[in-house]
């Protein structure tokens, strides 16, 4: 998937989701490698109970952290694999 040339704005306050559908939150932020651009992660935040179920990595601040890996699409939502979050 190329995600390249979306604009940091285009993520931030999207709804999160599952293939199958299971909303997990809102992105929050974005954390990205400075040197070349490349996106590491989303940041979520209202996280629902199913994210939470699924104890996903957390950062310190207790934000759970979705990796780059396991983004599926990028519409009016992101898409994610649940077994690349687990």
């Amino acid at each position: 998937m190329n995600i390249n040339k979306k604009p940091l704005r285009e993520f931030i306050g999207k709804p999160v989701v599952t293939k199958e559908g299971k909303r997990l939150g809102l992105v929050k932020d974005i954390t990205f490698e400075t040197r070349t651009g490349e996106l590491i992660q989303l940041l979520i935040k209202d996280q629902t109970p199913y994210l939470k179920s699924l104890n996903v990595e957390t950062n310190t601040s207790k934000e759970s952290v979705i990796p780059y890996n396991s983004i599926i699409a990028v519409a009016d939502f992101i898409v994610v694999s649940e077994e690349d979050l687990i």
